[in-house]
């Protein structure tokens, strides 16, 4: 008996001092990630600083880093029977953020890079200014779209993996977003 209660606790040491990817650490992946967007995320992101909500909140306030929400917008569907109502998905997002919409996943099309680009390069003035990507907890959307800003040259990335659901919960404002509309933005230019 003594020598089970010896193998059983050595176990139970061996499995405390080792955490296992199955107990919460996920791993960070060479590339994009491609599918299961809304999964937990990696504590990590090479390149990029991840910051807390505490640590997202000062420069929100400080105004020293533009912020990204990169969360999807289902758009209407084009083949709904006449006389569907449709309502467009409400998205609240942190206050004074700009929402580029379906930047975040793992293969986008050039289109939608075209979009990304253009939209980061209107709000941020150099690859050198502080960019900040959120989208909502466990959300590998801003995950992606903060590892492609860096591979395009983005030199002070944060990725705030607590997203706009860890900023509300804290108490701190949200808004309803609206998509960033490139056209509009070059009428006022």
């Amino acid at each position: 008996m003594r020598g089970k209660v010896t193998v059983l606790f050595l176990a139970a040491s061996l499995l405390s001092a080792v955490k296992p990817i199955w107990a919460g650490e996920v791993a960070e992946p060479a590339g994009y990630r491609m599918d299961e967007y809304r999964s937990p995320v990696p504590n990590t992101l090479q390149g990029a600083r991840v910051v807390t909500t505490e640590e997202a909140q000062a420069l929100w306030r400080d105004k020293s880093a533009v912020f990204f929400d990169v969360m999807p917008n289902v758009p209407k569907p084009a083949n709904l029977p006449a006389g569907t109502i449709w309502r467009d998905k409400v998205r609240i997002g942190i206050a004074g953020s700009v929402w580029l919409p379906n930047v975040g996943y793992g293969a986008i099309t050039e289109e939608t890079a075209n979009y990304f680009r253009n939209g980061l390069a209107a709000h941020a003035k150099t690859k050198a200014q502080t960019v900040l990507f959120y989208c909502m907890t466990n959300c590998w959307m801003s995950w992606n779209a903060a590892k492609r800003a860096i591979e395009w040259g983005y030199t002070s990335v944060i990725w705030y993996p607590a997203g706009a659901d860890g900023w509300e919960k804290a108490g701190l404002p949200v808004v309803e977003s609206k998509p960033y509309d490139e056209a509009t933005q070059k009428l006022l230019q």
